[in-house]
């Protein structure tokens, strides 16, 4: 099947953070996706990125997926609530459910669905204890409604490169140029399409770092991103609050 329009919906890691763009905004995986999508449609692929960054789960089932059905797109990705995960008011009963009735929404729209288990993230930032069980389980929430529908599952945590550092941004949280790549590698696997075989080289391991100099990039790292995050979450305020969807009309797509 070649699918002749597609529809990106959800959060940061959809939007592209950090695989920049030289004007600043960001490229990423979908726009990757898309690109490949395009070749194998012809001149009339149309394409929409909806997602924003800091979008919680019931904003984005609010505001991208009702746009996203009225497009009526072949292929549908969606990826949300990584950033509920990090809530302390996380309700995962209400997350899965809901989860679980935008796949079916989508299915009986006439799409075919991407989905994903998100990559192991949480092995590099604080919070590890609570916060991967929360992963774990919408991990789980994720494959068995992929199953249930006929989703197609992206699963990233089966992907131990994703361990790897230089797939990551420097603030530990988002995907690097690199890792956007290999998420757009995975996807084209998961769609039946052969992607471009640099995107899943593994780098090299970095030199192992020395105990101080590690602390020291520690606090540098808490300083410039944690206390940022930490001062939105206590301000109520989010990173995409001025944002919009850098591409909300589904038309002919031009990389």
């Amino acid at each position: 099947m070649r699918w002749r329009s597609f529809v990106a919906v959800g959060d940061s890691f959809t939007e592209g953070m950090d695989d920049a763009y030289p004007d600043g905004t960001y490229r990423g995986w979908a726009d990757l996706v898309a690109a490949r999508l395009a070749v194998e449609a012809g001149p009339d692929f149309g394409y929409a990125n909806l997602a924003i960054r800091g979008r919680l789960f019931p904003s984005v089932v609010a505001e991208q997926v009702p746009t996203a059905l009225a497009m009526r797109p072949d292929l549908v990705s969606f990826a949300a609530g990584g950033n509920d995960v990090l809530r302390r008011n996380f309700d995962a009963e209400a997350l899965t459910s809901r989860f679980d009735r935008v796949i079916r929404e989508f299915r009986e729209n006439g799409a075919d669905v991407l989905v994903f288990r998100f990559a192991d993230v949480m092995s590099r930032l604080p919070g590890q204890r609570m916060m991967a069980p929360r992963v774990a389980m919408l991990n789980r929430a994720v494959g068995e409604t992929a199953h249930r529908y006929g989703a197609r599952l992206v699963d990233l945590f089966a992907d131990d490169v994703f361990l790897h550092p230089e797939l990551w941004s420097v603030d530990r949280l988002h995907l690097s140029a690199a890792g956007h790549r290999r998420v757009a590698g995975h996807v084209l696997g998961a769609l039946g399409l052969a992607p471009d075989e640099q995107w899943l080289v593994v780098p090299p391991q970095p030199a192992p770092t020395p105990w101080l100099a590690a602390r020291n990039a520690d606090l540098r790292w808490a300083g410039q991103h944690l206390a940022p995050w930490l001062k939105r979450r206590l301000t109520g305020r989010s990173s995409g609050d001025t944002i919009t969807a850098k591409r909300p009309i589904l038309g002919p797509f031009t990389d």
